[in-house]
C-alpha cells in the first residue's frame, strides 16, 4: 500500500489585546505566525500548519481600543456592549441570550468574515493545509446567496482549509471549560454525534479542541472513524505551573503540566488508531486573562525515544517536538515564576512568555476513508470562503432613530 509523507507544524504565538483592535492588526498577527512557520515549510511534501484555540475570540475588541484602559476583559466587554447598544440590545432581546453572547453575536458576521478570509488568504499564499485554530462561530445555512444565522448559537469552532483556501471541514468543541460557559464567554457546546474525521494528504484529521482531547467519548469517536492525526488547538487560561482543577473533577488538584499528559501524549502513547497529535498552545496576557503552556507534537514512543516532557513532570518517550518553558528548576520555583508571568502581577517578568514553532515529518499509509458529507453550515462557510456571499449591509440604526425623533416632533405639532 502506498504511503503519505508530510510535515506538521505547530505555532505557539503570543497575543496582546492590541492585536485585535483593528482588521489590519489582526491580519498582521496571523501573518506573523505563518511567517514564523515559513522556515519550516517543506518544499517537497505537503505541510499542515496548526494554530491555536480561540484565536478569533478577541475580535470582539475590534474597534474598541479606547476601552482597553479598563484593564479587565469583563469591564471592557461591558463598556463595548453599551457603546454598541443599537446592535447588541436587539440581539439580546430577540434571541434571549446573555449580554456577553449578544456582544459577540452582534458583530459575528463581520468578524467571522475577517477571520475566515484572513485564514483563506494565508493558506493560499503559503501553500499549506491550515487548521485555523478556533473562534466563536455562529451556525449558518445558505439561503440563495445569503447567509442565515441560527439565532442564539455560538460555538467554539475549528475550520480546516486546503492550500487553495477551500474548506475541508469544521468541528465544534463539545466539552466546554467553566470560562467558556455561562458566567464566562458563554458559548454553546457542540454535539458529539457531529464529530467527524477528514481524510487529507496530511493525515486523516480529527479535531479535539483543548478539553475535548482529555475526554474518552471524543477519543473513542475519533478512533472509531479512523482518525490518524488528532489536532488539539489550545488556549490554556491559567498559569502553566499552577493548579489544574478542571472538570470532571475540579477537586482533584494537579499541576497543569501533569494534567496535560492525559491529553495528546496519552492518546498517542497508548498505540491506538490515533498515531500522532499536534497541540499548539497560545501564550500571553490578554487584559487580565493569563494564557500559558508548552506546545507539543506527540507520537508512538518508539518514534520518539528521547525522554522529555513538560516542566514539573518526569521525562518520557513520545514527544516528537516540545516547546521549552521560560524557566527550569524545582516545583516551588516554577510555580512562583508562573505567578510572576501572569497578568497584572506587576513583576518585571510579567508577560515574558516564550513563542515557539515546532515541526515533525510524518509518514502514514494511504487513506482508505471517504470524505464525509458536508453539513448545511459547512456549505454556508464554503460559499463565504469562495466569495459567493455578498457583504451584508449594516442596518441603518441611526436613520431609524432620526426617523423616530422626527415622527415624535411632528406629533407634538
Amino acid at each position: 500500500m502506498s504511503s503519505r509523507t508530510f510535515r506538521v507544524i505547530a505555532v505557539q504565538p503570543k497575543w496582546h489585546a492590541t492585536d485585535f483592535t483593528s482588521a489590519a492588526a489582526f491580519r498582521a498577527w496571523m501573518r506573523a505566525q505563518l511567517e514564523a512557520a515559513r522556515p519550516h515549510l517543506a518544499g517537497d511534501r505537503p505541510t499542515l500548519v496548526v494554530l491555536t484555540e480561540l484565536n478569533g475570540l478577541p475580535l470582539v475588541l475590534r474597534g474598541g481600543r479606547w476601552a482597553l484602559g479598563l484593564r479587565t476583559f469583563e469591564r471592557v466587554a461591558g463598556a463595548l456592549f453599551l457603546a454598541r447598544l443599537p446592535r447588541t440590545l436587539p440581539v439580546l432581546l430577540r434571541e434571549r441570550v446573555s449580554p456577553v453572547r449578544a456582544l459577540q453575536l452582534a458583530d459575528s458576521d463581520a468578524n467571522l468574515r475577517l477571520y475566515l478570509h484572513t485564514c483563506r488568504d494565508l493558506a493560499r499564499e503559503y501553500g499549506v493545509y491550515l487548521c485555523c485554530g478556533s473562534a466563536p462561530t455562529p451556525r449558518y445555512r445558505l439561503e440563495g446567496r445569503r447567509l442565515r444565522r441560527e439565532p442564539g448559537t455560538l460555538t467554539n469552532q475549528t475550520v480546516l482549509l486546503a492550500p487553495d483556501g477551500t474548506l475541508i471541514g469544521a468541528t465544534d468543541k463539545v466539552h466546554l471549560t467553566p470560562s467558556e460557559e455561562a458566567g464566562g464567554v458563554d458559548l454553546t457546546p457542540g454535539q458529539l454525534d457531529e464529530l467527524r474525521v477528514f481524510p487529507t494528504p496530511v493525515g486523516d484529521l480529527g479535531v479535539a479542541i483543548s478539553l475535548d482531547a482529555f475526554r474518552p467519548d471524543i477519543i473513542g469517536r475519533l478512533d472509531a472513524q479512523g482518525c490518524t492525526i488528532m489536532l488539539q488547538p489550545d488556549a490554556n487560561g491559567a498559569p502553566w505551573t499552577g493548579p489544574d482543577g478542571l472538570p470532571p473533577d475540579p477537586d482533584e488538584i494537579r499541576d497543569q503540566p501533569q494534567a496535560w499528559l492525559d491529553s495528546s501524549w496519552a492518546v498517542t502513547a497508548r498505540g491506538g488508531v490515533i498515531r500522532y497529535a499536534v497541540n499548539p498552545m497560545v501564550v500571553g496576557n490578554l487584559l487580565d486573562l493569563t494564557f500559558d503552556g508548552q506546545s507539543a507534537i506527540t507520537g508512538p514512543p518508539r518514534e520518539a525515544l528521547q525522554p522529555r516532557s513538560y516542566v514539573m513532570t518526569t521525562p518520557r518517550p513520545g514527544f516528537l517536538a516540545l516547546a521549552p518553558w521560560v524557566d527550569d528548576g524545582n516545583a516551588e520555583h516554577l510555580r512562583r515564576v508562573g505567578q510572576q508571568l501572569a497578568a497584572h502581577s506587576g513583576h518585571p517578568r510579567e508577560n515574558a512568555y516564550l513563542t515557539a514553532v515546532l515541526h515533525a515529518d510524518l509518514t502514514l499509509s494511504a487513506t482508505t476513508l471517504s470524505t464525509p458529507s458536508r453539513t448545511a453550515h459547512e456549505l454556508a462557510l464554503s460559499a463565504l470562503l469562495s466569495g459567493k456571499v455578498p457583504q451584508a449591509r449594516p442596518f441603518p440604526w441611526l436613520l431609524l432613530v432620526l426617523a423616530a425623533i422626527t415622527c415624535a416632533v411632528r406629533r407634538k405639532r
